[in-house]
Formats: C-alpha cells, structure tokens, sequence
C-alpha cells in the first residue's frame, strides 16, 4: 500500500470515526442525557485523535469535527470548526506527553478540550451580545458536561487508542525489523 492510499484510508477512518462521534451524540446520548446535560462526544473524539496524532493534524481533525457540528447544529458555517480546530491544535502539542496506557491525561485533556468549546460557545454566542450569566454558565451547563464527558472519555478513549493502534498508527521501520525477528 503507498502512502496516498494510507492517508486515504486514515481520512477514511477519521471521518468515520468522526461520523459517529456526532451521530452517536446527537442521538443516543442526547436521550441518555442527564438534567438536560449530554456528553460531547466530538470533543472526545477530537483531542483523543489529536494526543494521538499530533497537533498539525489534530487541526485538521478538529476543522473537520467542528464543520460537521456546525453542518448539522450550528448557528454559522465556521462557529465550532475554529472551536474544535484550537481543541485539537493545543491537546495535540501534548502528544509527546502521553502515554496511551495512561488514562489520566487524555480524560484531563478532555475535560480542558471540553470547557474551552464551552466558554468559545459562551464568549460568541452569549457574551458578545450583553448577556452576562458567566457564573451559571459554568455552574450549571459547563461543568456538568466536563464530568459526563470525562466520564464517557474514560470508556471511548481507549477505544480510539485500539482504532488509531491498529489502522492509523505510522510504525517506524525499526519496529517493523524488530517485529520480523521476533
């Protein structure tokens, strides 16, 4: 397989996965939500890929996942694609941070990636128009979905690190020799 025909297929799987972060979480998890408060699956999906991959392609990552949310809930083209698109660019610059055994910096990275869509979602959408209410915000919608969503993160996360192990991963051709010795 050359290297076109792998990025075709690792964009191939990203949108999948993407697809279904955004199905799954307008759907059933919108009917499993709690006090009116459901996960967001993009955001996890987002910065797990972005930790993953990196910060020059969790850009990508996260344009993609924001202009798909805002295709489908957004009030502009554009609104939650530059959201997703800062989520994934500063979660990926944690990826030689990581080690993807590791549960407690991609579920601490989703709940940052989490509150900052929140308070971009608060500054554009309520905030430049006068509406001050930050402290509820917070209280009442922000944190809530940072721990529902760190919650599911602790169960989607390592699920996202089976998909990008076993068709996303680049492996080094010294593992590739090793691998053939052993």
């Amino acid at each position: 397989m050359n290297s076109f025909q792998k990025s075709l297929r690792s964009a191939l799987i990203i949108i999948c996965v993407l697809i279904l972060s955004l199905v799954l979480q307008s759907t059933l998890f919108r009917a499993a939500a709690i006090g009116g408060i459901a996960p967001n699956l993009l955001v996890i999906a987002v910065v797990s890929l972005s930790l993953l991959m990196g910060s020059g392609k969790g850009v990508f990552i996260g344009f993609a996942a924001g202009l798909l949310e805002d295709m489908v809930f957004g009030p502009a083209i554009g609104f939650y694609a530059l959201a997703y698109s800062v989520a994934g660019y500063l979660s990926g610059k944690l990826e030689r941070l990581i080690f993807p055994d590791d549960m407690l910096l991609p579920v601490g990275a989703v709940a940052v990636g989490d509150f900052l869509q929140a308070f971009f979602v608060y500054v554009f959408s309520f905030l430049i128009r006068g509406r001050f209410f930050f402290s509820e915000f917070i209280t009442g919608t922000v944190l809530p979905e940072m721990l529902y969503t760190s919650l599911i993160a602790l169960f989607l996360y390592p699920l996202i690190l089976k998909i990008y192990t076993r068709w996303l991963r680049t492996v080094p051709e010294s593992e590739k020799n090793y691998a053939k010795r052993s």
